[in-house]
């Protein structure tokens, strides 16, 4: 079945959009308020309450200087963080996924993910002679100009003499430049780098929120909101791409312009979240998805639902990678990982009982 079929056979009624986005709209504060209570110290939902209130100047009621600190200073931007990382991962897939017409399209289709690692590393390996937060702040700043420069690459190679911007060419290079960056990364490491370097490669190629403090959760926050501000107005033009290019085109959409800027305000976003998190896989593939089964392909919605569901799913997933093991946390992404891996699986199965072509929409 098409794109184009999806959306004329399995349009979400309004009765059922709504339903959809009433408990994605309580699910995400259901978990939110999880994830300010669950941890190494357990506070209740109503110290938690008091907390939050008197910060926000609407209660007066007495918390102490510990809970005070773990709930606002390290919880709630971490909870803060998690939601918008899930959220911009969540709807840049779903729009890959449309402007390439590939179900298996996520953020680090393009070679985002192993560009930020190329800077990544680079610092890890190398040093930068810097310590504590500036050490980070230097790691997030080379993981995000190397997640650019993997874009820019990438761009150039799929729209090369035309200046158009083909969606199977551009999967092709985002491989290309993903597979270079990942050979540069495996042979810094193994010819440079000592065991301490390669473990905190492995740390950051595997995702964490745990060192998201305010400053940080704020950009996070600023960067899904402008994300998807930008793409929910494209929603439209989604829709015409869901039918394929020449649809597209005879619908009045301008087909390379509106692919240009949707991809790069994607990789854009990506590099920004990927820059202070890590590689947080799955999400983007997964929760797509279970959108389109649940409400159906219509972007209006898809998109906001992706977002809802993206930031409820990372932040469920923090919860369990701080909660599994009584003595330390271990990465989300390994968390995320054991979630989308079986999805993939399930994805390619069905897509070989249908008999179409891999990651092939249509």
């Amino acid at each position: 079945m098409t794109a184009a079929d999806r959306i004329a056979a399995r349009p979400a009624g309004p009765s059922r959009a709504a339903v959809a986005l009433a408990v994605a709209a309580v699910l995400l504060p259901a978990v939110a308020l999880a994830g300010l209570a669950v941890g190494s110290v357990h506070e209740p939902p109503g110290v938690v309450a008091d907390v939050v209130l008197r910060r926000l100047g609407l209660g007066s009621a007495p918390v102490t200087l510990l809970d005070d600190q773990i709930v606002w200073q390290l919880r709630l931007p971490r909870v803060l963080g998690a939601a918008a990382t899930g959220a911009g991962l969540a709807m840049c897939g779903a729009v890959l996924q449309t402007l390439t017409g590939n179900d298996l399209a996520d953020p680090y289709l393009l070679g985002i993910s192993d560009g930020a690692a190329v800077g990544a590393v680079t610092v890890i390996v190398l040093g930068v002679g810097a310590t504590g937060a500036a050490a980070t702040g230097a790691l997030s700043a080379a993981a995000f100009v190397g997640a650019l420069l993997a874009v820019v690459v990438v761009l150039t190679l799929a729209g090369a003499r035309t200046w158009s911007l083909p969606a199977a060419r551009t999967v092709l290079a985002g491989i290309a430049v993903g597979q270079m960056c990942a050979a540069y990364t495996s042979f810094v490491v193994l010819v440079l780098g000592d065991r301490d370097a390669a473990r905190g490669v492995m740390e950051w190629t595997l995702g964490s929120v745990a060192g998201v403090r305010w400053h940080t959760a704020l950009f996070l926050t600023a960067v899904a909101v402008l994300g998807t501000l930008v793409m929910v107005t494209a929603a439209r033009d989604l829709d015409a791409f869901a039918f394929g290019e020449t649809a597209a085109r005879s619908f009045g959409v301008p087909v390379e312009r509106v692919r240009w800027a949707l991809i790069a305000t994607a990789a854009l976003v990506t590099a920004c979240l990927v820059a202070h998190t890590g590689v947080i896989g799955f999400v983007g593939l997964v929760v797509p998805h279970v959108v389109r089964l649940v409400c159906g392909p219509r972007h209006a919605l898809l998109l906001p639902m992706s977002a809802l569901l993206g930031a409820s799913l990372l932040v469920g997933s923090d919860i369990v990678a701080r909660s599994v093991l009584s003595d330390r946390e271990i990465p989300v992404g390994i968390v995320t990982a054991g979630l989308g891996a079986p999805f993939f699986a399930w994805l390619l199965w069905l897509q070989g009982r249908n008999g179409s072509t891999a990651g092939g929409r249509s």
